[in-house]
């Protein structure tokens, strides 16, 4: 079969199945299965498939038909123009957390802290972006760790870089100029809603803290202040109803100078914060 027939079974067996941008996601498991770049597709339709890229294809179909990400089947997502591995171990890195990205490339930075740094998409990203800057990231979780550690040897950062086992700032010693975290924030009886993709395949632990989701928030609230230098930057991923609440939490701390900043798409994205000098 040539890929171009393949591909067209593959985008109806999807849309039945009820997947949201089904042609996309085909198109992405093709390129999988046939080993070459999502770019360089449409100059392979043509091609008739292997017998190997045939099995590999029908089996990325059929899991992402059971709201597998694309992701995960594929292991590996593009974010901030690299690419990172991805693991059901990880969240998947998602556009919308570029925004944090983008505020925390705004101004210099030599000494980085991610808290649950998960695949270690942002905090590597930081350090590929600002060559001379250090940074360590934490996580409770071992496997995510091990993600986080081969993404950072991959974009050649693993030498500026630190990954500790660690409930947020348990066991981080020092002051950064920068603390960054995409902690979990979806509140306990939210989760029932959110996406299959999402709710079934990756890691609960961070995506939900349990209770009114605001539970990081707390943590990194109360020890931030310790971790800052002088005039140091703080700044958080959120749910999109959460800015009024997270930037409530900080206000009561020591930071100053509270904003809270929408995504591409003008949702409450991330709050910002600073150690006054």
């Amino acid at each position: 079969m040539i890929a171009a027939e393949a591909l067209a079974v593959a985008v109806a067996r999807l849309q039945a199945a009820g997947i949201s941008g089904a042609g996309g996601d085909a198109r992405r498991l093709m390129a999988f299965a046939m080993g070459i770049g999502a770019d360089r597709l449409t100059l392979h339709l043509l091609d008739v498939l292997t017998p190997e890229a045939e099995v590999r294809f029908a089996a990325a179909v059929a899991a992402r038909e059971r709201r597998q990400p694309v992701a995960q089947i594929v292991g590996e997502r593009q974010f901030w123009g690299r690419r990172f591995a991805v693991t059901p171990d990880v969240l998947d890195p998602r556009p919308e957390t570029e925004t944090l990205i983008e505020a925390a490339l705004a101004e210099e930075f030599g000494r980085v802290l991610d808290l649950g740094t998960g695949s270690g998409a942002i905090l590597a990203t930081l350090l590929a972006e600002r060559g001379a800057a250090t940074g360590i990231g934490t996580d409770v979780s071992e496997p995510a760790l091990a993600v986080a550690r081969c993404n950072a040897e991959t974009l050649g950062v693993a030498g500026r870089a630190t990954f500790l086992r660690a409930d947020w700032f348990d066991g981080v010693a020092g002051s950064f100029d920068l603390v960054v975290s995409n902690p979990p924030y979806i509140a306990a009886d939210e989760m029932a809603g959110i996406a299959a993709d999402v709710r079934d395949w990756e890691p609960h632990l961070a995506l939900t803290p349990g209770g009114d989701g605001l539970a990081a928030y707390r943590a990194i609230a109360s020890g931030v202040a310790r971790h800052l230098v002088p005039g140091g930057r703080l700044i958080v991923e959120i749910g999109p109803t959460q800015g009024p609440a997270v930037a409530a939490l900080f206000a009561a701390t020591e930071l100053k100078d509270i904003t809270v900043r929408p995504d591409m798409d003008g949702r409450d994205r991330i709050v910002t914060a600073r150690l006054p000098r």
